[in-house]
């Protein structure tokens, strides 16, 4: 059993990780901090949260010392505050980009300035069950990926590392706006976000270094805001570095994900519906669902995934982090099944 706590939670990653923490049931007491809330109800920012707990929101400095800190802190903020945190809990998982890249080099290209904390980089174990579980077991610093980020890096990363595509890849996101977080913007506000299906950033996206990184390929990442409030749906156009079949990329992908509790393989034929991964289906659960396509002439694969980009792209996720650091049950906290329809 442990005591978590909450940096920065009032926007939508801390209200995801409150929802989740409370219902934990190997958490016995949880800490949730905003400066702008401080000694209001949960529940007057998170209304989901009324009569699941009355607790308020407290300053930073009133912040005890615990087993489990997330830091759901905006860009910048927690390589200024992380040696605070560092001590006040055994273990500080960061769901902000700012530990995710330890090449300063990529990392000032693609965030534009130099990293505050650089000595402290290393530190950080890569959130990334998939791929990193046996340093999660013991790891006292985890960065969470971003969300699209980790929807490349599950799609992409066993197709690299068999050697069946070429290191160039295309590919495409469609995010939901909670996304951009909660604070109100020219693109997030819902008047003018509403129907919306708008390029975001169509080159030199930051979540590209991360699968750049992991998944030893050259991305060009394009992502698109569309009309939906959560979810992501990633299509990477692949080309084949020699002849494949249909079963040998489903070999591939039950290989990687034979055992992983949370990445699904969803590949089905016929031209009804839920043939391939669909994020809308995801909402509220940690799972990523992973699907391929090949072209008709053999020369390319498009990989395809979706998941919640609040769940298994951010706060599922680290939660599933803590799980192996803390030697819980894996799915602790994470088995809700998703509504349908919706």
């Amino acid at each position: 059993m442990v005591h978590v706590a909450i940096v920065g939670g009032s926007g939508f990653v801390g209200g995801e990780l409150s929802r989740l923490l409370l219902a934990h049931p190997e958490v016995t007491k949880l800490q949730v901090t905003s400066e702008s809330r401080a000694g209001k109800p949960l529940g007057t920012v998170h209304p989901n949260l009324r009569h699941h707990t009355d607790q308020a929101f407290i300053r930073k400095e009133d912040l005890n010392p615990c087993d489990v800190i997330f830091l759901a802190m905006p860009h910048g903020a927690a390589a200024s505050e992380v040696s605070i945190w560092q001590n006040k809990a055994t273990v500080v998982i960061d769901l902000s980009s700012d530990f995710r890249l330890n090449d300063m080099a990529l990392y000032e290209r693609y965030y534009g300035g130099l990293h505050t904390a650089t000595h402290l980089c290393s530190q950080f174990t890569p959130g990334i069950p998939e791929f990193y579980r046996n340093e999660l077991r013991s790891a006292d610093r985890i960065a969470g990926p971003g969300c699209t980020a980790i929807a490349g890096i599950l799609a992409l990363r066993p197709l690299r590392a068999s050697g069946v595509i070429e290191p160039r890849v295309y590919v495409d996101s469609k995010v939901g706006s909670s996304g951009s977080g909660a604070r109100v913007g020219l693109g997030t506000h819902h008047p003018l976000r509403s129907g919306v299906t708008r390029v975001f950033k169509p080159t030199g996206h930051r979540h590209e270094a991360e699968i750049v990184t992991q998944c030893d390929v050259i991305p060009h990442v394009t992502v698109n805001s569309v009309d939906m409030v959560r979810g992501i749906l990633l299509t990477a156009f692949c080309t084949l570095s020699h002849p494949v079949s249909d079963r040998d990329i489903r070999k591939i992908f039950r290989e990687a994900y034979a055992d992983e509790p949370f990445t699904r393989l969803v590949k089905r034929q016929g031209q009804a519906g839920y043939t391939l991964p669909e994020p809308k289906i995801l909402t509220g659960t940690n799972y990523c669902d992973i699907g391929y396509a090949l072209t008709d002439d053999g020369s390319g694969l498009i990989a395809i995934s979706a998941l919640d980009n609040l769940m298994k792209g951010a706060v599922g996720n680290a939660i599933h982090c803590m799980n192996i650091r803390m030697q819980f049950p894996e799915t602790a906290g994470l088995t809700s099944i998703s509504l349908h329809p919706v």
